[in-house]
């Protein structure tokens, strides 16, 4: 309120320390610094209140000892002022800039940064290295698509296997929990050194981890559900999945592991729904299968956009694939026991011609593979002879 040229707060009873000092706050903000502002107001120990008050944020005060007059007029400092004097803009609210300040720290896109705000060591700082249109879409879309473990899975459907089905259904649960728990390390690690200017993509990663987390929870209680423990895990099939967890790139990391590896275990889950025996393991797979299609989303993407960028990633990916495949090299690959289980379980009995066919069908399910790679590969940048030829040095693990 401005009353004879001089802005006023009338608190009535309101103390400074009940919120009073926001009223305050607001009319000296509306005024010029050194410009006045008349206090009223009838609470206890008021003017020993704005005192203080004052003192602590820069203003000057003086206090009136006359009935009928305003109980103190504050000058307005400039500290509020100088307080954001250098202060610095983290860009547009939508979208990133090119490489993320230190000092931006913690603060969302558009916040205006206080000068003096400690630097953070976010390793991932640039937009070329981590980013992708479609990374927003796919946090949405993924958050959408959350689903319960307890519910969304039948478990109490009842059904019947013979004791060796089962025990197949077992171990490839068992592959399948190691390399769920590598795709589950890997992004929670690389969205801690991602600056959070990234946003999205930090989201991302972190949600990505969740739906692993999930899916080992649903494969574990699957292994489970009719027998007291796990099947084998090998030492090459180990081996293998410790490749990609050293692997510390962020470029690489994603062609070794999401292009590649989750882009072939989509086949694999696409199988596992196909030839389930029993109605759990199908949605299990089902569902799983939806999940880690994002997944293979964001890498394909995230990779396309960074090669638009930088045309020498493409070599430095295909290196990555090569030194992968020579580190492995005397890697036994997928254990016989998952293989033979995959055979099985797409034969579904013991029968000579049924196992011919199971084994028929295992074969496509590693030339599907073969081709799933080649497509993303291409789609990347790479010429059809060359995703030919790096795609054939994919682990044998699948992962």
């Amino acid at each position: 309120m401005i009353e004879g040229g001089m802005c006023s707060v009338e608190l009535g009873d309101l103390g400074l320390d009940q919120g009073g000092h926001l009223l305050i706050k607001r009319a000296l903000r509306a005024v010029p610094v050194h410009a006045s502002v008349a206090v009223y107001g009838n609470a206890p120990e008021l003017a020993i209140h704005l005192r203080g008050w004052c003192r602590a944020q820069g203003h000057e005060i003086e206090i009136s000892q006359s009935k009928g007059e305003p109980v103190a007029v504050i000058y307005r400092g400039g500290a509020e002022v100088g307080r954001w004097r250098g202060a610095q803009s983290t860009g547009d609210a939508t979208t990133p800039q090119t490489h993320a300040h230190a000092n931006w720290g913690l603060a969302g896109r558009s916040a205006m940064i206080e000068a003096g705000a400690p630097a953070f060591d976010f390793h991932l700082d640039t937009r070329a290295e981590v980013w992708a249109q479609e990374a927003a879409r796919l946090y949405a879309q993924a958050a959408a698509a959350q689903w319960n473990p307890a519910t969304a899975i039948p478990w109490d459907e009842p059904f019947v296997l013979h004791d060796e089905i089962e025990d197949a259904v077992v171990q490839v649960m068992t592959y399948l929990i190691e390399n769920e728990t590598a795709a589950l390390v890997i992004p929670a690690r690389f969205a801690a050194q991602i600056h959070p200017h990234f946003r999205e993509v930090m989201q991302l990663l972190a949600i990505q981890a969740a739906d692993e987390a999930r899916h080992i929870e649903v494969f574990t209680r699957r292994a489970l559900l009719r027998r007291p423990k796990l099947g084998l895990s090998t030492a090459g099939g180990q081996a293998s999945l410790k490749t990609l967890i050293d692997e510390t790139d962020f470029a690489l990391s994603a062609m070794l592991l999401s292009v590649l590896g989750e882009g072939s275990f989509l086949s694999l889950l696409q199988f596992l729904h196909q030839h389930a025996p029993d109605p759990v393991t199908g949605e299990i797979a089902r569902l799983v299968g939806q999940d880690e299609a994002r997944h293979v989303a964001f890498g394909v993407a995230h990779l396309t956009q960074h090669v638009r960028e930088d045309l020498k990633l493409l070599e430095r990916l295909a290196a990555a694939i090569e030194r992968r495949h020579d580190v492995l090299a005397h890697a036994a690959g997928l254990n016989e026991e998952v293989f033979d289980s995959l055979i099985l379980l797409a034969a579904g009995s013991w029968q000579p011609e049924a196992l011919c066919a199971g084994w028929e069908k295992v074969q496509k399910l590693i030339a599907d593979m073969g081709q799933g790679r080649v497509r993303r590969l291409r789609k990347i940048g790479f010429d059809e002879q060359r995703a030919q030829s790096l795609s054939a040095l994919h682990t044998r693990n699948f992962m």
